[in-house]
């Protein structure tokens, strides 16, 4: 483990990060699934705070263990077997979720005793691999070492947090305390006199492109089970053909405007811009994955089982696609660290079709016309971006690359 060379051509996922990234399925897809069942109760606070809370928790897991493996994933026994411990923590952590959300709801106290269990299991191997790291890389020894001061303090911070009993509002101060830990740890460790760990541009920004897909995952989920109340309600018929359409659109619509980011040749530029770019990405997949669970929400209320409406089921979907679109245009903002005016005609237009769709089903339409004029809102930007936007990103590029 002395490093991997970040210049290295053609470097791409391997076959172990994707088959790592296979246990993030079942992560969003349980948070998505409590969330849900939350929102669909009317239980708006405990739902968003305990959403964001766990995939935070998830997102920081993968961004972990990610990271460090495009700096020295050497592919020999040791990692590979310290990546399926690292799996199986996650595994663990998705199966204290539940207990997460219902603690929440109860607003007592906070259960996360198996979500830390979790990653006291993660963090063997994390920390086992950064040791390594440090005895294989001298010259980056002090780097790896300040990786396993912070993450070793957040991990016992996050431990005695179990078994001291403290009043919610004094527990969610001390989380909050040890959140911030763990995001100023890298930037720490990154930028000492070393200069950092090896991570790769282009490796980095396609295995962040890889999760964003995972997590669209979940709203083709979401639309599966939107669609599957529908049939059992109506069969087929014309609000089938929308709910499927217009779910897909959204899935697609959303993949296609995210991917007109030029992630990684900017990173490989200006490789200090990769915590803003990196960090920012959590509101990207806090708005896709609750997109997803939005659609669950929406699946609960065609079968006449929840106990809020087809408007507020249609918010739990919309504000999360407007989330996303405010996060990726801020994230491409600072990538670039130019502002194009043009993106203020985008933003505008895609938060105008989100409008439309609540005032649509306000006014008496369906959900299936709802999620599909929610739909329009990415391909306003795709559109965009397709026949203007692409010769503004072109000029932008040879500004900054210049």
């Amino acid at each position: 483990m002395t490093g991997r060379d970040p210049d290295e051509a053609h470097r791409a996922a391997t076959p172990l990060e994707l088959l790592f990234d296979l246990t993030f399925v079942v992560a969003f897809s349980q948070a998505g699934a409590q969330t849900a069942h939350l929102l669909e109760l009317g239980h708006w606070g405990p739902a968003i705070g305990g959403f964001a809370f766990a995939v935070f928790a998830i997102w920081w897991a993968w961004i972990n263990y990610s990271w460090l493996a495009s700096a020295y994933d050497n592919d020999d026994i040791f990692f590979r077997i310290a990546t399926m411990v690292e799996m199986l923590g996650v595994l663990v952590l998705a199966l204290g979720l539940p207990q997460l959300f219902t603690s929440l709801d109860e607003g007592q106290h906070v259960d996360n005793a198996i979500v830390v269990a979790g990653y006291v299991v993660m963090r063997v191997a994390t920390l086992a691999l950064w040791l390594r790291a440090a005895a294989h890389d001298p010259a980056r020894r002090r780097t790896a070492l300040t990786y396993v001061a912070f993450v070793s303090v957040a991990q016992v911070g996050w431990v005695v947090l179990i078994f001291v009993d403290l009043p919610l509002p004094t527990t969610m101060a001390f989380m909050l305390l040890l959140v911030l830990l763990e995001l100023v740890g890298p930037y720490v460790a990154e930028h000492g006199r070393e200069g950092g760990t090896p991570w790769h541009a282009h490796h980095i920004a396609e295995r962040y492109g890889l999760l964003v897909i995972i997590t669209l995952g979940e709203i083709v989920l979401g639309t599966i089970l939107a669609l599957s109340a529908v049939i059992e309600k109506q069969g087929w018929s014309v609000e089938t053909v929308l709910v499927a359409f217009g779910g897909t659109a959204l899935a697609f619509g959303l993949w296609w405007v995210y991917f007109t980011m030029p992630s990684g040749k900017v990173l490989a530029r200006f490789r200090e811009r990769g915590f803003v770019w990196g960090y920012g990405h959590y509101f990207i997949f806090v708005a896709l994955a609750g997109t997803g669970a939005g659609l669950h929400v929406a699946a609960f209320v065609i079968e006449g089982v929840a106990h809020i409406g087809i408007v507020q089921a249609l918010l739990t979907v919309v504000i999360p696609v407007g989330l996303f679109m405010v996060a990726l245009f801020t994230v491409y903002s600072l990538l670039l660290q130019q502002f194009d005016p043009f993106h203020i005609w985008l933003f505008v237009g895609s938060m105008l079709a989100l409008v439309l769709a609540v005032a649509a089903v306000s006014a008496g339409a369906s959900f299936g016309v709802g999620i599909l004029l929610t739909a329009v809102s990415p391909f306003v930007v795709v559109v965009g971006y397709e026949t203007v936007g692409h010769r503004h990103q072109a000029a932008a590029l040879e500004r900054a690359l210049a």
